[in-house]
């Protein structure tokens, strides 16, 4: 019955705004529109860009969609705008593309920026729980963006932040364990980084005596994608595995992530046996069998492991890299023993 009422709401919300666009668009394959082009080249304009977003709103607006969804539409409208009105009427569309979208960017960052600020504060007031960049920038996102893209804004931010703004070295706490030391992950993803250079230089000398557009677009991708693992790598550095409140936190940088309960755990060994993957045991490590491994955790029932942009994994057994990984057996062995 829920499910029913709730698609039905869902139906109404998102099947009005879309049906007015769809409107929008006969209009312009109508004669009615050939004869009278530029006067309703203004309305379609306006509709699109303000009356559409001015709907949804209000369909919105006592229900827990978050509100700034509304851009969502705006975008939407201005992309059809611009492939359904002929270039010549597109006047109103290009004062809006020059200088209220930008604004409209502006104060969505600005908003984001300022809940991610709040958020970190409520955490640095609990002195039982260690400030983590990523999961307070997931958690404030979940608040004010639509779930779709809550995945794709936090990873690219992420990536930025540990690569490029967060420089200062991260002291681990005594119930804070590092994973990166040993495993020669750091050296593995330094070499790719290193061999995408190295072939963005090759590949766009070569494609640009043939198509200069494309050895553009390519070598752009290469950069993002060594920019990406280049914040990949510093998040190992600053995301470390902890202990906290009976509460096993295991990170690998920001491309893996899982919580156990230490009551969960059924066994843990100190280990560095090849052991099969499968849909049972996987690796922390997005590297899987490609990075070593010297613990392994067995739960009593299934988990799930939450990799890049949010994709979901179940496990029963884990295996891992410690640095440290006598302590860390001792210390969730010790919790397990004194837990309350």
């Amino acid at each position: 019955m829920n499910r029913a009422l709730n698609f039905h709401r869902s139906l109404i919300i998102f099947g009005i705004p879309l049906l007015i666009i769809g409107v929008m668009i006969l209009i312009t394959k109508s004669p009615i529109f050939i004869i009278n082009q530029k006067s309703l080249s203004i309305g379609i304009t306006f509709d699109l860009l303000l009356t559409v977003p001015f709907v949804y709103f209000l369909l919105i607006r006592k229900t827990k969609v978050p509100k700034i969804s509304i851009i969502s539409f705006l975008i939407i409208g201005m992309v059809v705008c611009y492939v359904i009105i002929p270039p010549k009427n597109q006047y109103y569309l290009n004062l809006f593309k020059t200088w209220i979208f930008p604004v409209l960017e502006l104060s969505i960052l600005s908003y984001v920026i300022y809940n991610l600020t709040k958020a970190i504060k409520r955490y640095k007031s609990n002195r039982n729980k260690s400030v983590d960049f990523f999961t307070a920038l997931k958690n404030t996102c979940l608040e004010i963006l639509p779930k779709g893209a809550v995945n794709p804004v936090v990873m690219e931010i992420a990536v930025l932040y540990y690569g490029f703004i967060y420089w200062k070295k991260r002291k681990l706490n005594e119930n804070e364990f590092s994973y990166h030391k040993n495993s020669g992950t750091i050296s593995l993803l330094t070499a790719i980084i290193c061999i995408i250079a190295i072939e963005t230089v090759v590949f766009h000398i070569l494609l640009s005596k043939w198509n200069t557009p494309t050895a553009w677009i390519l070598t752009f991708l290469s950069i993002y994608s060594g920019i990406q693992i280049f914040g990949f790598i510093k998040s190992m550095f600053k995301r470390p595995i902890s202990i906290e409140n009976n509460k096993l936190f295991l990170r690998y940088g920001i491309m893996n992530e899982t919580i156990i309960n230490l009551t969960d755990i059924d066994s843990i060994e100190v280990s560095s046996k090849d052991i099969e993957l499968d849909k049972v045991t996987r690796k922390l490590s997005f590297l899987g069998e490609l990075e070593s491994h010297n613990i392994v955790i067995r739960l009593k029932e299934e988990n799930t492991l939450i990799g890049l942009y949010g994709i979901k994994r179940t496990y029963k057994n884990l295996v891992l890299h410690i640095d440290n990984k006598i302590e860390f057996k001792n210390q969730i062995m010790y919790a397990l023993e004194n837990r309350t």
